[in-house]
This record gives C-alpha cells, sequence and structure tokens, in this order.
C-alpha cells in the first residue's frame, strides 16, 4: 500500500508521496512514486503512482519509451493536461490488457492508479486522478485536494484545513501533517517522503525535497501536532450529562 495526494489552489500544486511498497515483519522495500517529467518554462508535469508495482512500472516505461523515441503522443507534444490524462489512462488500459489475466489467475491485485498534475503553457495549473480503469476525474475549487493509495487516515486533516484560497507553504504543510498522520496510523505507509511543490505561471518546480527515515523536521512536526491535538482536546469541554437526563426524564414513553 502507499500514501500519495495532490492538492490545487490558486496559488499552484503541492504533491507528495511515501516510498513504502512492502512492509513485513522483516522485509520493508520502497520505490520512489512521485515524478517530474515538466520542460522547464513551458510544461509542468506531475506524476504519482500507487497501486501494483509492476502495473506502475510498466506505465511508466512506456510513457519514458514515448519520449525517447518521440511519438506523435506523448507528454511534451500533447497540448493539455486533460489530454495527458486520457493518454495515462490509455496507457493503463493497454499494460492490464497484457498483464490482467496473468495476474487475476494468480488472485494478485493488479489494480493501480495515477495522480497527475501540472500546468502547459497558455492553461491553469490542473490535478487529475486517473483511476485503474483509465477513466480519470478532475479536481476543483470545491474539491482541491485527490488521494490515491491509503488516503482514510490522512483526510480529516485536508477537510478541515485546506481551500482554494490555501497558501502554497500552508498547503505543504498541511500535506506533510497528512501523511504522518498515515504513517502513524498504517505501517504499509513510511519514508521516504517525495514532495513537490509548483507556483501558478512559474513553469519550472522550484521546491522539492525528500525526507528520509529519522529526518528531524518529520520528528519536529510529529511532536508538534502530537502535542496540539492533545491539548485541543482537554479544551474540549466535558459532555453534559445530566442536562441530557433531564431533558429525557420529561419525555413520556408509549408502549403497545
Amino acid at each position: 500500500m502507499t500514501y500519495c495526494l495532490g492538492i490545487v489552489t490558486r496559488y499552484g500544486l503541492v504533491l507528495a508521496a511515501d516510498s513504502r511498497t512492502n512492509a513485513g515483519v522483516d522485509y520493508i522495500s520502497t520505490y520512489q512514486k512521485l515524478f517530474d517529467f515538466s520542460v522547464p518554462g513551458q510544461r509542468v508535469i506531475m506524476l504519482c503512482t500507487a497501486g501494483n508495482l509492476s502495473m506502475t512500472q510498466s506505465v511508466l516505461y512506456s510513457i519514458e519509451q514515448d519520449l525517447k523515441s518521440d511519438e506523435i503522443e506523448n507528454l511534451h507534444t500533447l497540448p493539455t493536461l486533460y489530454e495527458i490524462a486520457r493518454y495515462l489512462g490509455d496507457k493503463i488500459r493497454q499494460v492490464q490488457e497484457r498483464d490482467r489475466p496473468w495476474l487475476e489467475k494468480d488472485g494478485i491485485d493488479f489494480r493501480c492508479s495515477f495522480l497527475l498534475a501540472g500546468q502547459i503553457l497558455g492553461h491553469r495549473p490542473s490535478l487529475y486522478l486517473v483511476y485503474t480503469q483509465g477513466n480519470f476525474i478532475e479536481a476543483t475549487p470545491e474539491t482541491p485536494f485527490l488521494q490515491i493509495g491509503e488516503t482514510k487516515y490522512g483526510k480529516p486533516i485536508l477537510d478541515r484545513t485546506i481551500t482554494f484560497e490555501t497558501p502554497l507553504d500552508a498547503v505543504a504543510k498541511c500535506v506533510l501533517l497528512s501523511i504522518d498522520s498515515t504513517m502513524k496510523s498504517n505501517i504499509s505507509v513510511g519514508p521516504p517522503i517525495n514532495l513537490m511543490m509548483y507556483e501558478t505561471d512559474s513553469f519550472v518546480v522550484q521546491n522539492q525535497l525528500k525526507l528520509r527515515v529519522g529526518d528531524p523536521y518529520l520528528a519536529k512536526i510529529r511532536r508538534l501536532w502530537e502535542v496540539s491535538v492533545r491539548q485541543a482536546f482537554e479544551q474540549m469541554p466535558d459532555v453534559e450529562w445530566q442536562h441530557y437526563l433531564n431533558e429525557d426524564a420529561h419525555e413520556e414513553v408509549f408502549t403497545d
């Protein structure tokens, strides 16, 4: 399992992904899941992957081969992010058509999904989620974030914090807290964490980093977040038990 998320705001894009692909008692493996296919000054294209690793690797390989061989349709020639999302969906279908029957035969989960984010000259920044079936959806100002992988643990903080007007630096902090919350609750998600931040109309990914196991910043935000959540919890008013008991006492109960 993995956890990847992307957020689009008025000010740009933030994408992040963990790197864990397997987490057993005595075996943990990692693989990079966030990739930059940008052409500085012309287009920014970032991809996040989740799901069956052999599937996502095959899709990425096919994409890279199209770039190397200068195919008519590739990440650097298609005119919009929408058409790139369709292209990516077609790549997923092609790989699944070849490999899916053999994986299903042995009961192996063949599903995979991608986050596609970026901006092409003359267009606004966009964020898409491409499903394992090859279809896709786009993030909107009303729902500015998309997730793939182990999504449930990191979603509450996004729901309560992120809007289309949130500044990028605040978005980046929220993204890392969302990933940390997921790592806290699920061993199948873990570092290194890759993070990219793109500013609207800059057409270059100027800010990116990799946070490894034991990184001081990850440890710091986890400690501060746990303290802050505990303090907020302690400030919550106690349940007003007597109030509700008194209300119940005045209700008339009818029986057949």
